[in-house]
């Protein structure tokens, strides 16, 4: 059996954990703090307020909310 390569949001988190230092995880519990905010606002706040950039932010919110919605 192959591994696959991982696609989509989660393909972002090993740079993610790499690059801040936190776990997706604490990244993840923070979005959903934040419920019920819109996907670019959750966005936003991950850019000001922990200094996230924008692919990372977008991939960890979308991650998040596919999640929660399923």
């Amino acid at each position: 059996m192959t591994d696959k390569p991982i696609k989509g949001p989660a393909s972002y988190f090993p740079s993610i954990e790499k690059t801040y230092g936190r776990p997706v995880a604490e990244w993840q519990a923070l979005v959903r703090q934040h419920y019920p905010a819109k996907h670019m606002e959750l966005v936003a706040m991950l850019k000001t307020e922990h200094g996230l950039g924008h692919g990372h932010a977008n991939a960890i919110v979308a991650q998040t909310l596919a999640e929660d919605k399923a």
